[in-house]
């Protein structure tokens, strides 16, 4: 298993390289005061304002960097040190406080336990998780009595696809590994990468209730059928913004995302 992580960050840095001089991630435009974040979860989100918050899986940082734009101190934390190493240089360049930290995040930091009013992560996340147990364990332990969890992600329904969505290829549920060999990124198809990436589906089912076993009470869960993003194949822009799978627009769940609360 260990070599599956090992192989996923190494796919990570190199990926990182390429993203950050990316049209995708327009570097220098969030410099200048973007801010990268999505509608969708940003009505999760709430003001935030004040609040204490970790963002796990952050990549470079730039969701962080926005989050700390709206009044929030902030964390990230990334399996990739290329990643975080970015993530320190941007919060310079946007004259930005934010604290990072390199680790996997199913591996506990007990500096972290019960510091935060809100844990924060998504899209293209927890896929490259083979459980979702340790994941749960670790964002309940990290959040304050009554802070929140908000999670966006990847309908578990696109990633049953082939990558040109012409069939389906994978098993709706978590039953093996994933292995893949990664040509390109999505922020870059002609990215000098060729290198081998694990990955697991998780069912909606496996999601809810590893955060239902972790001690979290779901708040809101919400579906929509489109993409903020276009990192997919054959996709068509609807005039929400949202992207879609050509000939299936209106029919395959995209994205969802909810809200938990842990009690106290």
């Amino acid at each position: 298993m260990n070599d599956h992580f090992t192989a996923n960050r190494n796919l990570w840095n190199a990926r990182t390289e390429h993203h950050v001089v990316s049209k995708f991630y327009d570097v220098e435009a969030f410099v200048k005061g973007g801010n990268s974040l999505n509608k969708i979860e940003t009505d999760l989100l709430g003001d935030v304002a004040g609040k204490r918050i970790l963002h796990l899986q952050c990549h470079f940082g730039q969701d962080t960097l926005s989050l700390a734009r709206l009044g929030a101190s902030v964390a990230g934390s990334d399996i990739s040190e290329t990643a975080i190493d970015e993530a320190k240089e941007l919060t310079e360049r946007c004259g930005l406080k934010a604290d990072w930290v390199v680790g996997n995040v199913i591996d506990p930091v007990p500096a972290l336990d019960g510091q935060f009013d809100i844990v924060f992560t998504s899209y293209g996340t927890i896929g490259w998780l083979p459980d979702l147990a340790p994941w749960a364990a670790n964002i309940a332990r990290y959040l304050k009595p009554g802070g929140r969890f908000v999670f966006a992600e990847f309908h578990p329904a696109v990633w049953m696809w082939d990558n040109e969505f012409t069939h389906l290829a994978y098993s709706y549920f978590n039953k093996q590994v994933i292995e893949e060999t990664e040509e390109g990124t999505y922020a870059d198809n002609q990215a000098a990468i060729n290198l081998p990436s694990y990955s697991w589906n998780h069912s909606l089912g496996d999601v809810l209730s590893a955060l239902i076993n972790a001690g979290l009470r779901l708040e809101v869960f919400q579906e929509f059928d489109g993409s903020p993003y276009d990192c997919f194949s054959n996709t068509v822009k609807g005039p929400d913004g949202l992207f879609r799978i050509k000939g299936m627009e209106g029919k395959l769940p995209m994205v969802y995302a909810l809200r938990a609360v842990k009690a106290g």
